[in-house]
């Protein structure tokens, strides 16, 4: 039985000052962080005019390099399904993810569009959603990944944390064929408000939903997390939250 964890990633009110879009019938707009460490000189890494996110950002942002992390196949300048992280306080949990777990990610998103015409699971505003998620293949700490066989590091390669200079990760995790970003996303706040958390977060996974919840990460045991898996693959958001 697998297990899941989920983080936070992508652009915040923080983090280079805008969210990404969400819209009335739930698709949305995965914009990633700005770059803000040295890459390496032969390292191709694209900039927000290159990807051309939805979001207004000032002018002279536009220019400025993506750290383009996690890496989803299907978006633009992506090569796989990887994902990397510096922080120790991550790296630890995500580092004895085993294959068949399921490591999931998830953003604050801006509502745009007419209100009247939302899904019915949508907060107004601004809200929380999981937006993407891996079926674990592997999962290495950074002191694992100088080690591995050449073919197990160069499904890194592309990775945000593999081009920088010098190379930082303290984690990496590569997902299978399975893993996705989604077309729609799902939501982890109530359709009252953005800072509220559903059941999603406080019955089933070791989160209280209590106090700035959409900055943790946020764990499910087998059990909860097959709930979880069964949930996304039929988006019964109605049947489940009753």
């Amino acid at each position: 039985m697998p297990r899941a964890i989920a983080i936070n990633v992508a652009a915040n009110t923080n983090i280079p000052g805008v969210r990404g879009p969400v819209y009335p019938d739930g698709t949305f707009a995965y914009v990633p962080i700005p770059e803000r460490k040295p890459t390496r000189p032969a390292a191709s890494v694209p900039t927000y005019a290159d990807l051309d996110p939805p979001v207004e950002l000032p002018p002279e942002a536009m220019d400025r390099p993506v750290h383009l992390d996690p890496e989803f196949e299907t978006y633009p300048y992506c090569e796989s399904y990887t994902y990397g992280d510096e922080h120790a306080v991550k790296a630890g949990p995500l580092s004895t993810l085993d294959p068949g777990d399921w490591l999931l990610f998830y953003a604050t998103l801006d509502f745009r569009g007419q209100y009247e015409e939302a899904a019915p699971y949508l907060p107004p505003d601004w809200g929380v959603y999981l937006i993407g998620a891996f079926e674990v293949d592997i999962a290495v700490t950074g002191e694992e990944y100088g080690s591995l066989p050449t073919i197990d590091r160069e499904r890194f390669a592309n990775n945000a944390h593999v081009k920088r200079n010098p190379f930082d990760a303290k984690v990496l995790v590569a997902g299978t064929p399975n893993s996705r970003l989604f077309d729609r996303v799902v939501p982890l706040s109530t359709p009252t408000a953005g800072a509220e958390a559903n059941e999603i977060v406080t019955r089933l996974s070791n989160d209280s939903g209590r106090g700035p919840w959409w900055r943790r990460r946020l764990w499910f045991d087998e059990d909860a997390a097959a709930t979880l898996l069964d949930l996304l693959d039929s988006r019964a958001f109605a049947e489940f939250f009753g």
